[in-house]
């Protein structure tokens, strides 16, 4: 895992956003199903694929995991 990592997540659709901090991680799909309490990787996969949703509760709980910070900001124009 490198030292820092910023996405603008408005610039990427919502499965490119949940693989992007999947693999800031370090962790591959089986880990993360595993450390999410799936029965096996094809979900993880589906969510990157397009194919399911994920709950934003999904993405807090993998950050909590992982010391990663969530923040969101209104830039006015």
């Amino acid at each position: 895992m490198s030292d820092k990592m910023k996405i603008v997540a408005n610039d990427y659709e919502p499965k490119e956003v949940f693989r992007m901090v999947r693999e800031y991680t370090g962790l591959t799909q089986t880990e993360l199903a595993k450390e999410l309490n799936r029965k096996s990787y094809h979900g993880i996969k589906k969510i990157e694929n397009g194919s399911n949703r994920f709950y934003f509760e999904t993405l807090m709980d993998i950050a909590k995991k992982h010391n990663l910070k969530i923040i969101i900001t209104n830039e006015k124009k």
